[in-house]
């Protein structure tokens, strides 16, 4: 099941300047993290942007949980 939702998050140099979207539909999928993390629902999301599934979200996260799944994180100077 993991691999049939990250299929799709696409990365494109011509969509969004190459950031990682939904099924190439300019929806980078930081903005569907930035919905959740808003307090939005999963239907309100489905609501507001009739291009989007239920699964293409559930991608967003997959794939954000997936970046956070590294061995070791650097403090970055501030």
């Amino acid at each position: 099941m993991d691999n049939h939702l990250l299929e799709r998050i696409t990365h494109n140099p011509d969509i969004c300047h190459g950031k990682p979207c939904i099924r190439e539909l300019r929806y980078p999928v930081e903005l569907v993290l930035e919905l959740l993390s808003s307090g939005m629902t999963i239907e309100e999301i489905l609501a507001d942007y009739d291009d989007l599934e239920q699964d293409d979200v559930y991608a967003a996260l997959l794939f954000a949980a997936r970046l956070t799944q590294v061995k070791t994180v650097y403090k970055i100077a501030s």
